[in-house]
């Protein structure tokens, strides 16, 4: 590839959804003349004037001059082909998440793009390798992970491909310090950083449903620990609904006993704040989460229904489960350097997900706690629960050495 452009002058967003908006947002904020694609001209439009009531809000509370709005109203241009993109310094692609449509849309922009260009996918989980392998310039592709919404969400996840270039790494942290965002590079592998542990956090939770909590209790007990919100509040905020339309579009995942209580909230409708009511209720117009005997009454039958005996389950035992999945998943992603340190994940953590600021972050909470106490507490859960808590092999290793997650540097201690 010829050289990167730096710092980027031009970038292009294909998808003007809800992240694709933020995005463009994000960009024309720092500065950057942004061209904007989608296949129905209709949502570009509806995009900027979503842009347009964010400057203006923004304008009214005094954080923007109205030149500075204007200004970055003017940097955004609605394109209505791929050719109209060539000349771009970064595309980023802001589809939904589907291997196939996001490999067709590479495609077209190898096919279009300068050779100097990067092409980025916004990707929250999919193989980036996958995706750069059908276009000649493998080494001019990397994941950007933005959070949603993205012109507010500091995190942005870049994640390099077996071949992304150096250059194409540290043109794209110059973008994200440019745009204000917390920049962490993480390596490919399913879920990358923050939502890799994510889904053993959130497995946890929903298998505490089944054997005898409820939504409230897990929620308020992992909010009292200092999160910004626990599970189902979470899921209540983003839409229980987007998973479960993946599970039925990828044709997989809808028999898991851990994701029927969400299976049968979908069913009725139930998708989160969005319809009025999720895990919780919602009165009109409000945000506040109100808690729904009806929801226990349907957890109480799914857990019966898949033949658990419920039992008493108290704070203690929700904390010790939730963030224990977060460690140990943290600690084999440490080992197969997909994060460079214990650093970057707390920084995921704090930015991204909601973990108390006031803790530090999972693994430094975790080296607080003692990496031999974390093993000996994951140990009882394998005993208690089975294999998939057996402690990750780096915690077994710095035990034995009495080190702690902070000394781990790029998968070597």
């Amino acid at each position: 590839m010829t050289q990167v452009v730096s710092p980027l002058r031009c970038a292009a967003v294909i998808g003007a959804g809800t992240m694709g908006r933020g995005i463009v947002i994000s960009l024309a904020n720092a500065g950057l003349r942004v061209l904007w694609l989608d296949n129905n001209p209709q949502m570009v439009e509806q995009g900027l004037a979503m842009a347009e009531e964010t400057w203006a809000h923004n304008v009214a509370k005094g954080r923007i001059a109205s030149l500075e709005a204007a200004a970055r109203r003017a940097r955004i241009e609605a394109v209505d082909s791929y050719a109209a993109l060539a000349d771009a310094d970064l595309v980023i692609e802001a589809v939904y998440e589907n291997l196939e449509l996001k490999q067709r849309i590479f495609r077209e922009l190898d096919a279009v793009m300068t050779p100097g260009a990067i092409l980025a996918s916004n990707t929250s989980a999919l193989d980036i390798d996958a995706i750069a392998a059908v276009t000649s310039r493998p080494e001019a592709v990397l994941g950007l992970h933005f959070f949603s919404p993205a012109h507010i969400m500091k995190l942005l996840e870049i994640v390099r491909g077996a071949e992304t270039a150096p250059a194409v790494l540290q043109a794209t942290q110059e973008l994200g310090a440019r745009m204000g965002k917390v920049a962490v590079v993480a390596g490919n592998c399913h879920g990358f950083i923050g939502n890799r542990m994510l889904h053993n956090y959130v497995r946890e939770a929903r298998m505490l449903l089944l054997e005898g909590a409820w939504p409230h209790q897990v929620d308020a007990a992992l909010q009292g620990f200092g999160f910004a919100m626990g599970p189902f509040r979470m899921y209540d905020v983003v839409g229980i609904d987007l998973e479960w339309r993946a599970r039925e579009l990828a044709g997989q995942g809808q028999d898991d006993p851990a994701v029927q209580v969400d299976n049968r909230l979908c069913e009725q409708g139930r998708f989160g704040q969005k319809s009025g009511k999720g895990y919780y209720l919602y009165a009109p117009g409000s945000r506040q989460a109100e808690h729904d005997p009806q929801v226990d009454a349907l957890v109480q039958a799914e857990s019966e229904r898949l033949g658990f005996s419920r039992r008493d389950i108290g704070n203690e035992e929700i904390l010790e489960r939730c963030l224990l999945a977060l460690v140990n998943e943290g600690a084999k992603i440490l080992e197969e350097n997909i994060a460079a340190n214990s650093h970057d994940i707390d920084l995921v953590y704090l930015n991204g997900y909601g973990f108390p600021i006031e803790r530090g972050g999972p693994m430094s909470w975790a080296d607080g706690e003692g990496v031999g106490a974390i093993g000996q507490r994951l140990r009882h859960l394998a005993e208690r629960f089975g294999s998939h808590w057996q402690p990750a092999p780096l915690i077994e290793r710095l035990a034995s050495e009495n080190k702690h997650f902070s000394d781990v540097q790029e998968g070597r201690v």
